[in-house]
């Protein structure tokens, strides 16, 4: 009840705060878990992923420092957030993570680890290719754009890329470090590509 309630003033907020364009909701599967990838530009971006799928509801990895305040950590959990310990190789994670895409959720991940303060790409970390490899389950890279710092009234793109398997790179559930880095690599240029693609000049802003 509350990840719906969420839901919907969220999308009304950023309805009313932003012009925001989508493109490429046809890529995103209708059913059975998979990796949402994309790049990081703002503490906005979960919401704003999140409130584009529509009907499917996502699961995402947050920083272990903000469920330190009880309240917060609480309403974080409420709406889809489980912790991480950056820079750790924090296992558990990984393997909540992999649980809830087995069970058929959809799980967000920000490859890159942190926002990125001129919008440019960066290389990312294999933690989306293992999970992929060992659930078997696809990718959709997402490209988030906008100019310069976010503020009300941003125009903000969100692109979803085709979905990517692990299978196209004969990547198994027992991945060897150069597998995952060559799927990482893949997620990634994905990612960059969609970033770096012109508007389509026909694009109209989302409608409620």
């Amino acid at each position: 009840m509350l990840y719906g309630f969420g839901y919907w003033v969220v999308k009304c907020v950023y309805f009313l705060f932003y012009h925001i364009r989508v493109e490429g909701l046809e890529n995103i599967p209708a059913s059975g878990g998979f990796v949402l990838a994309s790049n990081h530009r703002s503490y906005a971006d979960p919401p704003l992923l999140a409130t584009r799928l529509r009907k499917r509801r996502c699961v995402f990895m947050a920083k272990e420092e903000l469920f330190r305040n009880r309240f917060f950590g609480w309403l974080i959990r409420k709406l889809g957030a489980f912790p991480v310990t950056r820079g750790a190789g924090d296992n558990s994670a990984i393997e909540t993570a992999e649980q809830y895409v087995r069970s058929g959720k959809v799980l967000m991940i920000f490859p890159e680890g942190t926002r990125s303060k001129d919008g440019r790409v960066g290389r990312g970390k294999t933690g989306v290719a293992l999970i992929a490899a060992q659930t078997g389950a696809p990718v959709v890279p997402v490209g988030i754009t906008f100019e310069g710092k976010l503020h009300f009234r941003s125009d903000i793109i969100v692109r979803f890329g085709k979905p990517i398997e692990a299978a196209e790179l004969a990547v198994g559930e027992d991945p060897k470090p150069r597998e995952l880095a060559a799927l990482k690599n893949r997620i990634m240029t994905a990612i960059k590509a969609l970033v770096d693609e012109p508007a389509l000049p026909a694009a109209e802003p989302e409608q409620e």
